[in-house]
């Protein structure tokens, strides 16, 4: 068996009590649950030369990712090979954001067939799952205290989501495709400055011996170095018996026997849980904007929809030809997302438990009414859900959005046959839920559902339940010209803020004519529902004072996003990277 990477400490129920408290203390200052990443790196663009390629290209967030890429891109692999190889070695280095003890999506277009798939590697809720999972005497649990928790904890679903793909795409051996990670967790690594950050200024890390003995321990070394031989072992069991290895047998006892030990909420996940996950391939959500096809994550995603419904409002007005220094461009594009982000909170959920009315909430007629609500020159009083369907709709202010945390990250990859791959990932809080096994962070992404079970009598379509999959803002894209001819793959980190991420980045690509670079460096403006967040540090905030006079709630707050893309050019292929992070978008 595999030996666990974490230190138990029996505690008496006290005990618990307390460190639960404090630890909902620390991530609560933090702003873990809103969205706020402390660790922002001081913003560069990296030279047009580096991000230009003919054959094939990786863009992720770290260079030593991207190089585990390219490494099987030049051996002849697929974008899915590639995808595999780029994972892992995040999945060691950017351990606190991703991993195989998360999940995700995986958006993929097949040149040869020229159609697209998506890969759903999303956590599940175990079998004993029920919708008052986040409530005590009928209130809902603040969300800091149900992170570190084993309540938190979903089946994870990245490794099974990998082998699929590779099942059906995959060119070299599965096994190849472990041997950077393997080889930089076993050697180790200068600890990236970020990643020091991090570690230095979350403090509730202190209060769990996993986190401790692993993060705190390595930051406090003179100079700090990333190592986890653990990790590189369970890769090479995982490497050498396949992706069923991580979901039965020694690796799935001792990842549910962790979730019994030392820790409040509830330890209900199983090993059949663990034997019985499957990740599902589904038909990715498209539409058009303008002359452009998009096609983006399906749910239990809710990127694709809210993205496209947000474009597809803003079809309407002419963005191409207004000045992004405009106060008025970003109230139109804040409108839209309100509008969008209220279908999103009141309509989307796992489509295997839900009636997600995808068609009718990209009718181009329902969009039209929906852009009309939009005044150029003042702000909505309100926004409710639209009537798309015959689904009776509620008063927003009783519905009302879930935050959803920010441990996650984002690469895309261009192959030599022109196969495009998008892959979001996650383990939803940053270090997840404070717990590790075997040398990976244990995910919190059950917290991703909303918790409130229903609102008059009718059930959240993002209520916990057992085996559910929680809704996700994971927003991978793959965009096409008019000729059908792949354009671009996008797509980013930043919980609920994705949405907005990647709506700026695809405006900037297709209204304003950036380059893929410039249209990721722009400044992030998100609006949620909860009044437009402007980047802080950026030109935008000289446009506070405007938005504000236009009737809308400004905040300037730091917004890291990892939007990580690739576009099509007439000589071959030209990458972005989102100089917030610490990647790169390099190819041959």
């Amino acid at each position: 068996m595999i030996e666990s990477s974490v230190t138990i400490h029996r505690l008496s129920g006290t005990q618990r009590y307390v460190r639960m408290l404090l630890a909902g203390l620390a991530l609560l200052s933090l702003g873990s649950c809103s969205g706020t990443d402390p660790a922002t790196s001081n913003p560069s663009t990296q030279p047009l030369e580096e991000r230009q390629a003919e054959r094939f290209m990786v863009s992720a967030a770290h260079p030593a990712a991207v190089e585990a890429g390219l490494d099987m891109l030049r051996r002849g692999g697929h974008a899915v090979d590639a995808a595999i190889a780029v994972q892992m070695v995040l999945g060691f280095i950017e351990a606190p954001e991703t991993g195989i003890g998360g999940g995700g999506f995986l958006l993929l277009h097949d040149a040869d067939s020229n159609e697209s798939i998506m890969y759903d590697g999303r956590e599940k809720a175990p079998q004993a799952a029920t919708p008052e999972r986040f409530r005590r005497l009928g209130i809902a649990l603040p969300k800091a205290v149900a992170i570190p928790s084993t309540s938190s904890v979903g089946v994870p679903g990245l490794v099974a989501m990998l082998g699929a793909a590779h099942e059906q795409y995959g060119r070299l051996p599965w096994a190849e495709l472990f041997e950077p990670a393997i080889r930089l967790a076993e050697t180790g690594m200068t600890m990236p400055p970020r990643l020091q950050t991090q570690i230095e200024q979350d403090w509730s890390l202190r209060l769990f011996g996993d986190t401790r003995d692993y993060f705190r321990a390595q930051a406090s070394d003179d100079p700090p170095r990333l190592r986890n031989p653990l990790l590189a072992t369970t890769m090479r069991e995982i490497a050498e018996n396949g992706p069923d290895s991580f979901y039965q047998g020694d690796i799935a006892d001792t990842f549910v026997a962790r979730l019994r030990q030392g820790r409040w909420g509830l330890d209900d996940l199983t090993l059949e849980d663990m034997a019985g996950y499957r990740a599902v391939a589904r038909e990715p959500v498209c539409g058009t904007y303008r002359e452009w096809t998009l096609c983006g994550g399906a749910p239990p995603s809710s990127g694709g929809l809210t993205v496209l419904q947000a474009l597809g409002i803003l079809e309407h007005f002419p963005l191409g030809e207004m000045d992004p220094e405009d106060p008025v461009t970003w109230h139109l594009i804040a409108e839209a997302s309100r509008l969008a982000y209220a279908d999103r909170d009141y309509y989307i959920g796992d489509p295997d438990f839900v009636d997600v009315p995808v068609e009718a909430l990209l009718d181009k007629d329902y969009l039209v009414a929906r852009s009309q609500l939009i005044d150029p020159q003042r702000a909505m009083t309100e926004v409710t859900p639209g009537e798309p369907s015959t689904v009776p709709v509620l008063e927003q202010s009783q519905w009302g959005p879930d935050p959803d945390g920010t441990g996650t990250s984002h690469f895309s990859v261009v192959d030599a046959d022109g196969n495009m791959l998008a892959l979001t990932s996650s383990n939803e809080a940053p270090f997840g839920s404070r717990m590790m096994s075997q040398g990976f962070v244990v995910n919190s992404q059950l917290t991703d559902f909303s918790f409130r079970p229903s609102i008059d009598g009718r059930p959240h379509p993002n209520a916990v339940g057992p085996g559910k999959r929680p809704r996700s803002s994971m927003s991978p894209f793959v965009v096409f010209d008019a000729e059908g001819e792949p354009k671009l793959v996008i797509g980013s980190r930043g919980g609920s803020r994705i949405i907005g991420y990647v709506l700026k980045t695809l405006i900037g690509v297709l209204d304003w004519n950036l380059d893929v670079q410039h249209a990721i460096a722009l400044p992030n403006m998100v609006e949620r529902g909860q009044g437009i967040e402007i980047e802080t540090g950026t030109e935008l905030e000289a446009l506070a004072p405007r938005l504000d006079a236009l009737g809308h709630e400004v905040r300037i707050v730091p917004m890291t996003s990892g939007l990580h893309g690739i576009e099509r050019t007439n000589s071959g292929w030209r990458g972005g990277a989102d100089p917030r992070l610490d990647g790169v978008a390099l190819g041959d």
